[in-house]
């Protein structure tokens, strides 16, 4: 910096997920730039609360998800966005970092464009505009100074499509590869005991309503037809359990339903195959090594996307890789007896088992980023920008 003041960095997430990420560039920043030199303000959850931001209103307000929820809080949204936007024309900040939610934070990006075009602002997490409404890409250069994307081919994807500058800054699941990945021993113990079979029905209620019973039902043919006994673990999200619960008591097939973070993980390192719904958990296991099918269904109003639909796949190893090595079944194709079908050659040592396995084996390169973590990478663009934009501004 030119002078004694800290900097001023505002700070945009819209729901748990930006919350975390945010947290992380905050703690990255403060280490970048010295603890006195930057402070926070804005708009984020608890992660972000302990690194020292005072939300304006409690990250619950906006944090909604599917389209009927969305549309019975629109009112308050759309005041939360006017306030927002608001504060952060009146603060003046050196820099607005929104993260995520692009529904929400996108909108308060441009009314501050709009009213204070001097702030710079920084975008993390890409929409998916790589997968549908590519239109979007282009319209982000005029509120987005700079994206920082979590997966490989967005730089790319927004240099097609005319997008804002992007620098692929790592996805935080590098930093887990110990957790997540097997220890020894730990997967594959005996090829003549039980196959540990994972199943994740999403953390959305929607998906678990939508995808419980069609699990349930191809597990009950697996077991009918599989040569060796199996034994399912469902993880699941601390507002899901009882719901999953509830909707397991029905399956022939009964699981054991964990719950927390560390015995997610533990699950994957022993898991030797999974049944998942499409989401990031799809690159949970892709990096985890496990040989995996995904299904997906949306409600008929949801179903009239997938016309808008770009992507080759849905499957984020999928689009990682660059091939679609790993079944997707989608909407209608979302039958127990497809799933069964799709789920019975990746419990023995076959060509679409070993296909997957060796795909995973890329992923690291694919993925890679050097030294740094991908929350130090985040501070390292974050803090060029700034000093683009102060001339001989904030230096590290």
């Amino acid at each position: 910096m030119t002078d004694s003041s800290p900097l001023l960095i505002w700070m945009v997430a819209g729901e748990e997920s930006g919350d975390q990420l945010g947290a992380k560039l905050m703690r990255s920043l403060r280490a970048r730039l010295g603890p006195d030199r930057v402070r926070f303000e804005g708009v984020g959850g608890h992660a972000m609360g302990r690194e020292g931001l005072r939300s304006l209103f409690p990250l619950e307000d906006i944090a909604v998800m599917g389209i009927s929820a969305v549309i019975a809080r629109l009112p308050t949204i759309l005041r939360r966005i006017r306030m927002t936007a608001d504060a952060a024309v009146a603060a003046k900040p050196d820099l607005l970092v929104i993260v995520d939610s692009p529904d929400f934070t996108h909108r308060v990006a441009k009314a501050v464009r709009a009213r204070a075009p001097g702030i710079p602002i920084v975008d993390y997490v890409s929409p998916s505009v790589w997968a549908w409404r590519p239109g979007r890409a282009p319209k982000m250069r005029a509120y987005v100074d700079h994206l920082l994307a979590l997966l490989p081919f967005e730089p790319e994807a927004h240099r097609r499509l005319g997008g804002p500058p992007t620098t692929y800054v790592g996805h935080p699941l590098i930093e887990r590869l110990g957790e997540i990945r097997p220890h020894p021993g730990e997967r594959g113990r005996a090829t003549d005991g039980p196959i540990k079979l994972l199943v994740l029905p999403g953390s959305r209620r929607s998906e678990v309503g939508r995808l419980m019973e069609p699990f349930g039902r191809a597990l009950d043919l697996l077991r009918q037809r599989s040569p060796r006994p199996f034994e399912v673990t469902v993880p699941a999200v601390p507002h899901l359990v009882d719901e999953i619960r509830r909707r397991a008591g029905t399956w022939t097939v009964k699981p054991q339903i964990v719950e927390g973070e560390a015995a997610k993980w533990a699950a994957f390192r022993e898991a030797d195959a999974a049944l998942a719904a499409s989401g990031t958990v799809t690159l949970e296991l892709g990096l985890s090594g496990v040989p995996m099918v995904v299904a997906y269904r949306v409600s008929k109003i949801e179903e009239v996307l997938k016309y808008l639909i770009k992507a080759p796949s849905i499957v984020l190893t999928n689009l990682v890789l660059g091939e679609n090595v790993i079944p997707e079944l989608i909407q209608w194709d979302c039958t127990p007896e497809k799933l069964a079908d799709a789920l019975l050659p990746l419990f023995s040592d076959t060509p679409e088992r070993r296909r997957q396995i060796e795909a995973f084996g890329r992923m690291d390169d694919l993925m890679r980023i050097g030294d740094e973590a991908p929350s130090e990478r985040a501070a390292r663009i974050v803090t060029e920008v700034l000093e683009r934009f102060r001339g001989n501004g904030a230096t590290a």
